[in-house]
């Protein structure tokens, strides 16, 4: 049973930076691993995703400013955010998907596991 823990949400400014971190646990190295966010009133949305060979997939929304990235050593999936905008407030989840295809990754539904998120919050 896979269990996924995020971390490090919190409140910035417009322009500011935050690490998202996601312990992940029971799931093995087969699985790709992503972020997804929702807002309230609003559906469920891919962030980022990164592949069991490595190959990442951006949001156009969060393209140049998010880089999604792994420690397999410590099992835990990063999400770096820079230049932060009001509209990236939300509740970010991170979530884990066996053999999934790289076409799919940016897909929630071939995501099996997901965490209870944690919330950022940008002002402007």
């Amino acid at each position: 049973q896979g269990q996924l823990v995020e971390s490090g949400g919190g409140s910035v400014q417009s322009g500011g930076a935050l690490r998202l971190s996601c312990a992940v646990s029971g799931v093995y190295t087969r699985y790709a691993l992503g972020w997804f966010r929702q807002a309230p009133g609003r559906k469920r949305e891919a962030v980022a995703a990164i592949n069991t060979d490595g190959t990442t997939a951006y949001a156009e929304a969060v393209e140049g400013r998010f880089t999604i990235s792994q420690d397999s050593s410590k099992n835990t999936l990063y999400l770096e955010m820079n230049n932060l905008k009001p509209e990236d407030t939300s509740m970010y989840y991170c979530a884990a998907g066996l053999a999934v295809p790289s076409w799919m990754q940016l897909h929630d539904e071939v995501y099996h596991y997901w965490g209870q998120g944690t919330q950022v919050t940008v002002s402007s």
